[in-house]
């Protein structure tokens, strides 16, 4: 599904941006041009954003991999 239809950006593009390191809003707007035009998108982008994040801290949590903070 489209979340930013200013730059053509799908749910999936947001979800592969975070399973390739992609750790901030700010940087996820870099590489994808997400909420960087009208801005509508920013609400939608950013659950589907956090919600990609923690999904992947899960798995490393379960793998054993992941990254205690300091």
């Amino acid at each position: 599904m489209y979340v930013c239809v200013c730059n053509a950006v799908r749910d999936r593009d947001l979800r592969q941006a975070a399973e390739s390191g992609c750790r901030s809003f700010k940087e996820l707007q870099a590489l994808t041009r997400v909420s960087t035009c009208c801005g509508r998108c920013e609400p939608m982008a950013r659950e589907v954003f956090d919600q990609a994040l923690e999904r992947q801290q899960r798995t490393l949590e379960h793998c054993g991999l992941a990254v205690q903070p300091a």
